[in-house]
C-alpha cells in the first residue's frame, strides 16, 4: 500500500482518550488488565474444546473458533492503544493506520458472520434435531468457517485501498483510539462521498442482512420451544441459545449504532465508547457469556485448569 502522490502526511496521531499522565497510565493499566483477561479467558475456551473430546461438536467447534476470532478482534486495536497511553507522540505510520482499518474492519465483518453460522447451528439443533447430525457435520461446519474469513477479509480490500489514495495534506490527528473511516475521511484534502457511501452501504447490507437471518432463526427457533411441552424441556432448549443471544444483542446493538445510525452528528467520545463497546468489552465478555452459563463448558474449563 503506497501513500497517495499527492499526500504530505506520513503518519497520524491517535489521540485516543484525553487525560494527563496519571490517568492515561490508568486507562493503561485498566485496558492491559482487560486484554489479559480476554485473551487468556478465550485462550483457555480453545484449549478446553481441543483438549476435551465431549466438546468435539459443531456447536463447540464453532465457540472455540469464535473465541479465536475474539482474540483477533481486540489484538487489532489494544495494542496499538496501550503503546499510546505511554508515548507523548502517540503516532502511526500511514501503511499501519490503514492496515489497522483493514483488519478492524475485516475482523468485525467476520464476526457477524461467525454469530449467523453459530445461530445456524442452534436452529437445526433444536428444530431439526432429528436431522442435526447429518446436516451439521464436521465437514461442513469446517467450509462454513473457512467462508467466514474468506468472506469477511474480502469484504474491504477495495475500500481500504481506494481510501489510502485520497490526499492527505493535514492535519493529520485522529480523534480517536482506532484508524477508523469517519476520522480518515474528515482528514482528506478532497471530499470523497463515494468512497464513504460505498463503505456504509457495504457495512448496511452486511449488519442488517446477518440480523435479519439470526432474527428469523430465532423466531422459528422461538416457535419450536413453546411447543415443547415439558417445562424443564424449554429451559434446556433456552440455556444452549442464550448466550449467543446475548452475544447477539451486544455485539448487533453497538455495530448498528455506529454504522447504519447517522453518526455525523455523534461527538468523538460518544462514536469512542460505541466503538470500545464492541471491540474491546464483547470479546472481554466472551469467556464470561459462554463459560458461565454453559455446563459442559464450565466441567471442560475446570478440567483443563484442573480445579476439582
Amino acid at each position: 500500500m503506497n501513500i497517495s502522490e499527492t499526500s504530505t502526511v506520513t503518519e497520524f496521531i491517535l489521540l485516543s482518550f484525553p487525560g494527563g499522565q496519571e490517568m492515561q497510565s490508568f486507562l493503561f493499566l485498566l485496558f492491559f488488565g482487560m486484554y489479559i483477561f480476554t485473551v487468556m479467558g478465550n485462550g483457555t475456551i480453545i484449549c478446553a474444546v481441543k483438549l476435551d473430546k465431549r466438546l468435539h461438536t459443531p456447536m463447540y467447534i464453532l465457540l472455540g473458533n469464535f473465541a479465536f476470532l475474539e482474540i483477533c478482534y481486540i489484538t487489532s486495536t489494544v495494542p496499538t492503544m496501550l503503546v499510546n497511553f505511554l508515548s507523548e507522540t502517540k503516532t502511526i505510520s500511514f501503511v499501519g493506520c490503514f492496515l489497522q482499518f483493514y483488519f478492524f474492519t475485516s475482523l468485525g465483518t467476520i464476526e457477524t458472520f461467525f454469530l449467523c453460522i453459530m445461530a445456524y447451528d442452534r436452529y437445526l439443533a433444536i428444530c431439526r434435531p432429528l436431522h442435526y447430525p447429518a446436516i451439521m457435520t464436521p465437514q461442513l461446519c469446517f467450509i462454513l468457517i473457512s467462508l467466514c474469513w474468506v468472506f469477511g477479509f474480502l469484504s474491504y480490500p477495495v475500500s481500504t485501498v481506494q481510501l489510502s489514495q485520497l490526499p492527505f495534506c493535514g492535519p493529520n490527528i485522529i480523534n480517536h483510539f482506532v484508524c477508523d473511516i469517519d476520522p480518515l475521511i474528515a482528514l482528506s484534502c478532497a471530499p470523497a462521498p463515494v468512497i464513504e457511501n460505498v463503505f456504509y452501504i457495504l457495512s448496511s447490507l452486511i449488519l442488517l442482512f446477518t440480523l435479519l437471518y439470526i432474527l428469523g432463526s430465532y423466531t422459528l427457533l422461538l416457535t419450536a420451544v413453546l411447543k415443547v411441552p415439558s417445562a424443564a424441556g424449554r429451559r434446556k432448549a433456552f440455556s444452549t441459545c442464550g448466550s449467543h443471544l446475548t452475544m447477539v444483542c451486544l455485539f448487533f446493538g453497538a455495530l448498528l449504532a455506529m454504522y447504519v445510525s447517522p453518526t455525523a452528528d455523534n461527538t468523538a467520545t460518544i462514536q469512542k465508547i460505541i466503538t470500545l463497546f464492541y471491540t474491546v468489552v464483547t470479546p472481554f465478555l466472551n469467556p464470561l457469556i459462554y463459560s458461565l452459563r454453559n455446563k459442559e463448558m464450565k466441567a471442560a474449563l475446570k478440567k483443563v485448569l484442573r480445579i476439582e
